[in-house]
């Protein structure tokens, strides 16, 4: 199973990136996906999740800008991020719960390589 993160860039504040993160594999289910980042000297936080039953999840600090949706029939799950500010610069990672055809009673987490969003003031 693999995770791939696109559309990380460079952005003006005020603007709008939308990340993706793809999962591929020999997928069973997955459960729920979201989305961390990670700026220089901070821990990794958790930006935004959605569960297989579309409940979503925000960190405070994102509520309101950040919307995060999935696309089951495709195994991707989207981050779109308006009024960006210079603090949401960081390194953007997916995660997701799956089970793959091998264990399909089991749920494991995967993440994705990470996408840089910087945000210029």
């Amino acid at each position: 199973v693999q995770l791939q993160a696109f559309g990380g860039g460079l952005v003006q504040a005020g603007g709008s990136l939308r990340l993706s993160c793809l999962a591929s594999g020999s997928i069973s289910s997955i459960n729920d996906m979201g989305w961390y980042r990670q700026a220089p000297g901070k821990d990794r936080e958790l930006v935004a999740s959605i569960t297989s039953g579309d409940y979503t999840k925000y960190a405070d600090s994102v509520k309101g800008r950040f919307t995060i949706s999935r696309d089951n029939a495709k195994n991707t799950v989207f981050l779109q991020m308006s009024s960006l500010k210079s603090e949401d610069t960081a390194v953007y990672y997916c995660n997701a719960a799956i089970s793959t055809h091998f264990s399909p009673r089991h749920s494991y987490t995967y993440w994705g390589q990470g996408t840089q969003v910087t945000v210029s003031s």
